[in-house]
């Protein structure tokens, strides 16, 4: 089942405008005055980032504590517009947020593992949702290929770690079946950020 087919919600049905529907009376006629319904704004599409935005989303990928004066000075713009910049980022969703890189193992989470996913057609959002309220989730994603669903957590230990598979995760009436495998050793290549800039 490849995540074309999963993604539920989606409409399937089509206006009957083909031969033999000429002179057919809408279900609806008669009731709404013909009226339109209202439908809901396209959703607007991003903004081009130019190469001081590129610039910015660097530096903070690499230190998200930096400040704005830091950040204005190594892109050579003012500190007013460095500010309206990254701002900009933020309310249209391209920086998404800024987070702490953490160390699991001295964090007491000594265990990790990939848990692969196979779920019922149609059922992401449900399953999804479910998922975000593991502990230790850390990484959800739809995928294609032999299973749905990669999902990375971390736990204390392996004993938490079956619990949260046999217990949780088989418990989701829509999870088919998992296949769970042990991280051993990671190297996060992503880079670090701890506070959003300050000014």
């Amino acid at each position: 089942m490849g995540a074309e087919q999963m993604a539920d919600g989606a409409d399937q049905g089509a206006d009957e405008t083909g031969p033999g529907t000429a002179g057919r009376v809408p279900a609806d006629a008669g009731r709404g005055g013909g009226k339109k319904q209202p439908s809901a704004p396209p959703p607007v599409p991003p903004r081009p980032l130019d190469a001081i935005d590129q610039d910015i989303l660097r530096i903070l990928q690499t230190d998200g504590r930096a400040s704005i004066r830091s950040v204005a000075e190594r892109v050579h713009v003012s500190r007013a517009n460095a500010y309206a910049r990254i701002n900009r980022l933020i309310d249209d969703g391209v920086i998404r947020g800024f987070s702490a890189r953490v160390d699991h193992e001295r964090a007491g989470q000594g265990a990790s593992a990939y848990i692969t996913l196979k779920i019922v057609q149609n059922s992401w959002r449900t399953v999804r949702e479910q998922l975000e309220e593991l502990p230790g989730a850390a990484h959800i994603a739809l995928v294609s290929g032999d299973f749905d669903v990669l999902l990375l957590v971390h736990a204390p230990d392996n004993r938490s770690l079956r619990e949260l598979v046999l217990t949780r995760l088989q418990s989701i009436p829509e999870v088919l079946s998992t296949r769970t495998l042990l991280v051993f050793e990671e190297t996060d290549l992503g880079p670090g950020t701890a506070t959003g800039p300050t000014l």
